[in-house]
């Protein structure tokens, strides 16, 4: 529990490189899902609040999208812009760390991370998947000596291995507050919002690596009238030949993606969900701004 009995309230940054499981920790810690996830990197592409309302506490996580280097897109420097701006007025920032190597990238977050100006938690993520556990000590006594680092500890997000003893260290940094945002809430998001990223992870799960960036979803019509919320969406691609691995044979493609979007609808808007997909050719959008501003990526 936090040192002080006094009502606390903050931002806690969660960064890392692309896959390192900050959307799965942030869905962990809050109970329920608010961040999408996949096993391909940079799922995430949007910065998302998520808010963990406490008797004496309350925390509002800050995901963002993986950090990376290289990738010349638009997309890619939109990304890690917005990476970059959500370190930006927080009060914490917690680095995930899930492999035992050093990388560039690593490099470069430190540099980050050095700037930052408030407290900073290593949480080694993944340990869960680590078969020999003395392999772990040393890494993280090497990394100890790279920066000043407030806490490190090891978590697992996908088992929950940790999480209380996390969750508390997190509690312990932040400043006494009043509360930010009403109980009930739980994200800065619309449902609007939550629904295009539902899409677009049954998508990003059921394509692969098949459209690695080249996939956007916007939502043109959210209503819910007479007990059912019907939502008709756009899948954006770049070339004909991505329609089609979308589009599947026959439409088959499209339909899985439909039937799984709509489960995960129903569970989020607790009521019935017609769902309308049409998948449409944006050339090179990933490359341009000003239709990645035209998609909705406004973060940053």
């Amino acid at each position: 529990m936090p040192e002080s009995s006094k009502f606390k309230a903050g931002y806690v940054a969660l960064i890392g490189a692309p896959n390192a499981g900050k959307s799965t920790l942030l869905n962990h810690l809050l109970g329920q899902k608010i961040s999408i996830t996949s096993r391909k990197p940079q799922t995430t592409r949007h910065r998302i609040l998520g808010i963990k309302t406490l008797d004496n506490a309350q925390i509002i996580y800050v995901d963002t999208p993986g950090m990376h280097l290289g990738g010349k897109k638009a997309l890619n420097k939109y990304l890690n812009k917005t990476a970059d701006v959500s370190m930006l007025g927080v009060d914490v920032v917690v680095w995930l760390k899930d492999d035992l190597s050093w990388y560039a990238v690593d490099v470069a977050i430190l540099k980050k991370l050095k700037q930052v100006g408030v407290p900073v938690v290593l949480a080694f993520n993944k340990i869960d998947k680590i078969k020999n556990k003395e392999d772990l000590l040393p890494v993280l006594q090497e990394i100890s000596l790279q920066h000043d680092f407030r806490s490190i500890i090891p978590i697992s997000a996908l088992t929950g291995k940790q999480l209380p003893e996390f969750e508390d260290l997190i509690l312990n940094l932040l400043p006494e507050c009043d509360q930010l945002y009403p109980e009930d809430q739980v994200t800065d998001r619309s449902e609007r919002f939550m629904a295009a990223e539902i899409i677009r992870e049954k998508l990003t799960r059921r394509l692969g690596q098949e459209l690695p960036h080249a996939l956007s979803v916007s939502i043109d019509q959210f209503k819910v009238e007479k007990g059912i919320a019907r939502i008709y969406a756009h899948i954006w691609v770049e070339r004909d030949g991505q329609k089609k691995i979308v589009v599947g044979p026959k439409g088959a493609g499209l339909k899985d993606v439909g039937m799984k979007a709509r489960i995960d609808l129903e569970k989020m808007l607790d009521t019935k969900v017609y769902l309308n997909l049409w998948v449409k050719v944006k050339k090179s959008w990933s490359e341009s701004e000003r239709e990645l501003i035209s998609l909705g990526y406004t973060d940053s």
